[in-house]
């Protein structure tokens, strides 16, 4: 609700001449800059700007904690030094406000570099107060549904979202330094694949299309290798329409790439390479803390074989098991799964038995066939595929496989698939013919992966919830009135 005594002073500055909102400002040092440096800007005179997050009167003296993107610096305006216009200013100004000050750079009695105010600029008149940082926004859908007051009083919160930025510019450089190119591929899709998940559906109007938002954007990827473009990757928003939980947000990023040539031995130990260079560029060592774990990004991460690990566990060895057993063994398990075909049986067994153990970075290798519509067979075991997933504090990070090529062995599993959904299962993606067209002029010896961007910022900003890195996650309209 708009505070009516700040809407009042927003009118005695307008009577007074001054634009409130002004449409720009000449600054000239940021907070940090000044504190890190004060030899160089020590009785200098700067210009600073930024919300006004603190302020307090002591006789003539006003003091105000001014915060801009890179921190907070102290102001301190006095009669015998501010312009009289820059004091009736401060009379009008309040907490929440974004104002300019310019003055020469000091140390108060206290000994904390401040700005000596000579000169006022208010830059933006705020009308609504601000929350109070330990009692005004607790409530965690309040801090995601109005994020731009979370970043205000919670400045750890900014920092999260500039670890997510390095990741980011950290995997493109990576990639951009080995030849690859980035490509973008289209979010609305006539037919959705390259995953198992529940899509988002649209409509087209102009082609007067049913559409789907993509929930990956592979099977456009692998298309450019066919092409021609051997390495290839895009940071993708990907779409699947499904539950938001700590680990889940249904709107995602994640950056996926492809080489021709490479199988996913080849991608393991660039995984390797890449997570361990971003960690340590971004904080100076391979070992970080997560939720009170040590994590270690030193190569060569432990490897743990999907089957094998299973049939220790539990004596099931899923690669094994026929489409008939599966709601037995979900039941003797007592597997909470809606669909109970072999393949979420088999992943629910994983996620029981194996994911919680998975602390250190691990690759998970050689999936049971079945749960691996894209991939080629492992050589000299049709029962399992090349394909690992990595694991970090119990998550799935990545994702890759030596690509399927056989554009024949690629449609009996499209029709495997399109077999599942028709019997229930609506995350089986239907077969996409014109991508079996694609591959059958010839797709080259490929690996493909793909790694999530929000996981990784989870692991790396310490956060416990997806929604703590995500700018905007999703969450319940607000109900009004």
């Amino acid at each position: 609700m708009v505070d009516e005594a700040k809407l009042e002073k927003l009118g005695m500055i307008r009577k007074a001449g001054i634009d409130p909102y002004p449409y720009s400002y000449d600054r000239t040092a940021m907070s940090s800059e000044i504190k890190s440096a004060y030899e160089k800007y020590e009785g200098s005179t700067v210009s600073v700007a930024g919300r006004i997050i603190g302020m307090r009167r002591m006789g003539s003296l006003y003091f105000m904690d001014i915060l801009d993107a890179s921190g907070k610096i102290q102001a301190i305006a006095r009669s015998d030094k501010a312009s009289e216009a820059s004091m009736k200013l401060l009379e009008m100004a309040d907490i929440g406000d974004i104002i300019g000050a310019t003055g020469a750079v000091i140390k108060s009695k206290r000994g904390e570099i401040s700005i000596d105010v000579a000169d006022l600029a208010m830059l933006s008149k705020s009308l609504r107060t601000l929350p109070e940082k330990f009692h005004g926004l607790k409530d965690v859908e309040q801090r995601y549904r109005k994020r731009y007051l979370d970043m205000i009083i919670n400045p750890e919160v900014r920092e999260h979202f500039r670890v997510r930025a390095k990741i980011l510019s950290g995997m493109r450089n990576f990639l951009d330094k080995r030849g690859y190119v980035e490509f973008e591929t289209p979010v609305l899709q006539h037919v959705y694949g390259g995953a198992n998940a529940k899509p988002f559906r649209a409509h087209y109007n102009a082609l007067d299309a049913d559409m789907f938002l993509r929930i990956s954007d592979e099977l456009y990827l692998k298309r450019l290798v066919i092409g021609g473009m051997e390495k290839v990757y895009e940071v993708s928003k990907d779409f699947r329409n499904e539950d938001i939980d700590t680990t889940h947000n249904p709107e995602f990023t994640q950056i996926e790439c492809y080489e021709a040539f490479k199988d996913y031995e080849d991608y393991m130990r660039m995984v390797e390479e890449m997570l361990s260079e971003i960690v340590i560029g971004i904080f100076g060592s391979s070992v970080i803390e997560y939720q009170g774990c040590k994590i270690d990004f030193t190569p060569p991460f432990r490897r743990v074989h999907w089957v094998d690990e299973l049939r220790e566990k539990t004596g099931i060895d899923v690669s094994e098991i026929e489409e008939r057993e599966a709601a037995g063994i979900a039941a003797r398990e007592k597997l909470e799964i809606r669909t109970k075909n072999r393949y979420h049986v088999a992943d629910a067994l994983f996620d029981k038995y194996i994911k919680p153990e998975l602390v250190n970075p691990t690759f998970v290798v050689d999936f049971p066939s079945y749960m691996c519509p894209l991939t080629k067979d492992k050589r000299g075991n049709k029962r399992l595929s090349e394909r690992f997933e990595l694991y970090i504090a119990g998550m799935e990070e990545a994702n890759c496989y030596s690509e399927l090529t056989d554009p024949v062995e690629q449609r009996v599993k499209f029709e495997e698939q399109e077999a599942s959904r028709k019997k229930g299962d609506d995350e089986a993606p239907p077969s996409d013919e014109d991508f079996l067209e694609a591959v059958e002029f010839g797709m080259p010896p490929t690996a493909g992966l793909g790694i999530s961007i929000d996981r990784l910022s989870m692991i790396l900003t310490n956060s416990p919830s997806i929604k703590e890195v995500i700018a905007f996650p999703a969450v319940r309209p607000e109900k009004k009135g």
